[in-house]
């Protein structure tokens, strides 16, 4: 009879000692097989497409774009490094030691923030632009905006490893048998966690939006008021009311994505509940909130025209003729 339990085990050379493969139907995993490999292979390419668009053609090379680049790194580093490994834990088997687990769940928590920290810098960048534009390339200038990519990086990584200190000494410690690697944060820690990484950049994120729609709004029925004195009220009522639309379609989206993405992994938390990277809450707390990722390139750069333009020229392969990075993407 152990003869035949072994091939159900993780480590069958050490019996009572190793876990055991979760019994799944082999179609419903190669679909999630399917499923997650598309979803990891999209969130790569969307993010090399914005990596390479910034970085190689010079009209680009803006403040805006520079935290839209770091933006697109975190997100794309997250598809490449996080998402493959998720993908391989669905069989329900760690075989790459306890010093590796422990690092990979460093990475995505410091991946994670920093990916919501680059949305925060984005949001407070749009704010100035729109709110105070006169005093826009003053305030935000380009070695600002590196110091500020910075520290979200360096915070990032400090305040990560302060939450995961005891977990990084002994990352075997919530292993109940080999061949398992789980990361658990206590509801204390949580609490602080969720504040600071949902609660807090939401706030701000819906706060500045919502001051920029309303600044749009009432530059656009200015414009409509000035242009009625000269022009009949019908024939320019149309584009500000387009305006007032597009301003809030945007605020929706860069929020409700925001939210559906994070709400279910910060659950627990939320709830006064231990955050456990169990099986289930890794298929669908953790997935979900690594779909943002893949969402990020479509709210903040699908928007944009030049991106549109850039992906023609970098699937033509056009870039690679020469002065390419002078092409009119504008």
């Amino acid at each position: 009879m152990e003869t035949l339990e072994r091939p159900d085990l993780c480590f069958p050379q050490l019996l009572n000692a190793s876990c055991k493969k979760p019994t799944q139907h082999r179609a419903d995993t190669i679909f999630l097989y399917i499923l997650l490999s598309c979803i990891s292979i999209l969130t790569i390419a969307l993010n090399l497409l914005v990596i390479i668009s910034i970085s190689h053609f010079r009209q680009l090379h803006t403040t805006t774009n520079f935290l839209l680049l770091s933006l697109a790194v975190s997100d794309f580093l997250v598809g490449l490094l996080l998402m493959p490994v998720h993908i391989l834990l669905i069989g329900g088997c760690w075989f790459w030691g306890s010093f590796i687990c422990g690092l990979f769940y460093y990475a995505s928590f410091l991946l994670t923030s920093a990916s919501v920290g680059n949305m925060v810098l984005i949001s407070v960048d749009r704010y100035v632009a729109i709110c105070d534009p006169l005093c826009y390339l003053t305030k935000v200038t380009q070695k600002r905006v590196q110091v500020c990519v910075s520290l979200c990086w360096a915070c990032s990584a400090l305040y990560n490893s302060l939450i995961l200190m005891d977990y990084l000494e002994q990352p075997e410690r919530y292993n109940s048998c080999y061949g398992e690697c789980i990361a658990v944060i206590d509801s204390i820690t949580g609490a602080v966690d969720v504040m600071l990484t949902f609660v807090g950049p939401i706030v701000v994120i819906v706060v500045l939006y919502m001051r920029v729609f309303v600044v749009a709004v009432s530059q656009a029925r200015a414009m409509r008021s000035h242009i009625a004195v000269v022009k009949l009220q019908g024939s320019v009522s149309a584009p500000a009311k387009k305006s007032e639309i597009k301003a809030a379609r945007t605020l929706g989206v860069v929020v409700v994505v925001f939210l559906i993405c994070f709400c279910p992994y910060f659950y627990p938390s939320i709830a006064g509940q231990a955050m456990s990277t169990s099986v289930a809450f890794q298929m669908y707390g953790v997935w979900l909130l690594y779909c943002n990722s893949c969402l990020n390139p479509v709210v903040y750069a699908f928007f944009y025209p030049w991106f549109r333009k850039s992906i023609k020229l970098i699937v033509s392969f056009q870039i690679l003729q020469p002065d390419s990075c002078n092409a009119n993407i504008l």
